[in-house]
Protein backbone atom coordinates (compact mmCIF):
# COMPACT_ATOMS: atom_id res chain seq x y z
CA UNK A 1 0.00 0.00 0.00
CA UNK A 2 1.17 3.24 -1.44
CA UNK A 3 2.03 6.09 1.78
CA UNK A 4 -0.80 8.81 0.41
CA UNK A 5 -3.26 5.39 0.13
CA UNK A 6 -2.26 4.35 3.95
CA UNK A 7 -2.74 7.63 5.48
CA UNK A 8 -5.88 8.14 4.27
CA UNK A 9 -6.60 4.70 5.10
CA UNK A 10 -5.64 5.77 8.68
CA UNK A 11 -7.81 8.59 8.72
CA UNK A 12 -11.01 6.62 7.67
CA UNK A 13 -10.39 3.98 10.64
CA UNK A 14 -10.04 6.63 13.34
CA UNK A 15 -13.58 7.49 11.89
CA UNK A 16 -14.55 4.48 11.64
CA UNK A 17 -13.37 3.08 15.09
CA UNK A 18 -12.42 6.25 17.14
CA UNK A 19 -10.15 3.81 19.52
CA UNK A 20 -7.50 3.82 16.56
CA UNK A 21 -6.83 6.81 17.56
CA UNK A 22 -4.37 5.33 20.23
CA UNK A 23 -3.12 2.46 18.46
CA UNK A 24 0.32 0.91 18.27
CA UNK A 25 2.68 0.65 15.28
CA UNK A 26 1.80 -2.85 15.89
CA UNK A 27 -1.60 -2.51 16.02
CA UNK A 28 -1.63 -0.55 12.59
CA UNK A 29 0.89 -2.91 11.36
CA UNK A 30 -1.61 -5.83 11.91
CA UNK A 31 -5.01 -3.64 11.11
CA UNK A 32 -3.22 -3.13 7.55
CA UNK A 33 -1.87 -6.82 6.87
CA UNK A 34 -5.43 -7.86 7.98
CA UNK A 35 -7.11 -5.67 5.44
CA UNK A 36 -4.04 -7.06 3.16
CA UNK A 37 -5.39 -10.57 3.95
CA UNK A 38 -9.11 -9.98 3.16
CA UNK A 39 -8.21 -8.49 -0.10
CA UNK A 40 -5.76 -11.02 -1.37
CA UNK A 41 -8.81 -13.19 -2.28
CA UNK A 42 -10.28 -10.77 -3.87
CA UNK A 43 -10.11 -10.26 -7.97
CA UNK A 44 -7.29 -7.82 -8.58
CA UNK A 45 -10.36 -5.62 -10.36
CA UNK A 46 -11.57 -4.70 -6.74
CA UNK A 47 -8.69 -3.60 -5.18
CA UNK A 48 -8.06 -1.57 -8.25
CA UNK A 49 -11.57 -0.04 -7.59
CA UNK A 50 -11.18 -0.01 -3.65
CA UNK A 51 -7.33 1.73 -4.35
CA UNK A 52 -9.28 4.33 -6.90
CA UNK A 53 -12.12 4.83 -4.14
CA UNK A 54 -9.56 5.95 -1.52
CA UNK A 55 -7.90 8.48 -3.88
CA UNK A 56 -11.52 9.49 -4.56
CA UNK A 57 -12.39 10.29 -1.12
CA UNK A 58 -8.66 12.19 -0.50
CA UNK A 59 -9.29 14.24 -4.11
CA UNK A 60 -12.98 15.18 -2.73
CA UNK A 61 -11.55 16.51 0.37
CA UNK A 62 -8.39 18.39 -0.97
CA UNK A 63 -11.40 20.17 -3.69
CA UNK A 64 -14.00 21.15 -1.07
CA UNK A 65 -11.70 21.71 2.18
CA UNK A 66 -8.40 21.82 0.59
CA UNK A 67 -6.75 19.17 2.87
CA UNK A 68 -5.88 16.01 2.57
CA UNK A 69 -7.99 13.03 3.77
CA UNK A 70 -5.43 12.24 6.69
CA UNK A 71 -4.81 16.27 7.96
CA UNK A 72 -9.30 16.99 8.10
CA UNK A 73 -10.57 17.53 11.26
CA UNK A 74 -12.86 15.08 12.78
CA UNK A 75 -16.22 17.08 11.80
CA UNK A 76 -14.66 17.96 8.36
CA UNK A 77 -13.81 14.16 7.67
CA UNK A 78 -17.41 12.69 8.99
CA UNK A 79 -19.13 15.41 7.36
CA UNK A 80 -17.33 14.25 3.58
CA UNK A 81 -17.96 9.91 4.99
CA UNK A 82 -21.68 10.84 5.49
CA UNK A 83 -21.86 12.48 2.15
CA UNK A 84 -20.54 9.65 0.47
CA UNK A 85 -22.82 7.26 2.64
CA UNK A 86 -25.69 9.16 1.91
CA UNK A 87 -24.88 9.79 -2.52
CA UNK A 88 -27.39 8.93 -4.81
CA UNK A 89 -24.69 6.89 -6.21
CA UNK A 90 -24.57 3.23 -5.08
CA UNK A 91 -20.91 2.50 -5.58
CA UNK A 92 -19.98 5.22 -3.18
CA UNK A 93 -22.33 3.89 -1.32
CA UNK A 94 -20.94 0.06 -1.58
CA UNK A 95 -17.34 2.06 -1.19
CA UNK A 96 -17.93 3.67 2.25
CA UNK A 97 -19.39 0.58 3.73
CA UNK A 98 -17.20 -1.66 2.13
CA UNK A 99 -14.01 0.75 3.64
CA UNK A 100 -15.76 0.54 7.26
CA UNK A 101 -16.23 -3.32 7.07
CA UNK A 102 -12.73 -4.48 6.24
CA UNK A 103 -11.60 -1.83 8.76
CA UNK A 104 -13.49 -2.83 11.05
CA UNK A 105 -12.29 -6.60 10.50
CA UNK A 106 -8.63 -5.46 10.62
CA UNK A 107 -9.29 -3.86 14.18
CA UNK A 108 -11.34 -6.19 15.68
CA UNK A 109 -9.66 -9.42 14.50
CA UNK A 110 -6.78 -8.24 16.69
CA UNK A 111 -5.74 -10.57 19.84
CA UNK A 112 -4.84 -7.42 21.82
CA UNK A 113 -8.37 -5.91 20.97
CA UNK A 114 -10.45 -8.93 21.57
CA UNK A 115 -8.69 -9.24 24.68
CA UNK A 116 -9.49 -5.63 25.56
CA UNK A 117 -12.98 -6.26 24.89
CA UNK A 118 -13.35 -9.23 26.92
CA UNK A 119 -14.64 -10.92 24.14
CA UNK A 120 -14.20 -15.30 25.14
CA UNK A 121 -15.85 -16.73 21.87
CA UNK A 122 -14.04 -20.17 20.56
CA UNK A 123 -14.81 -22.19 17.68
CA UNK A 124 -15.28 -25.43 20.00
CA UNK A 125 -18.59 -23.43 21.37
CA UNK A 126 -19.73 -23.68 25.15
CA UNK A 127 -17.51 -26.52 25.98
CA UNK A 128 -14.21 -23.84 25.99
CA UNK A 129 -16.06 -22.24 28.41
CA UNK A 130 -16.44 -25.30 31.06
Amino acid sequence: MSPPLRSALRALAISFVPETATATDAQWILLESRIEQALAARPAALRRQLALFLRLLDATARLRYRNRLSTLDAVRRTALLEWFAGSPVLRFRRGIWGLRTLILLGWYTQPSVIAALGYRASPAGWEARR
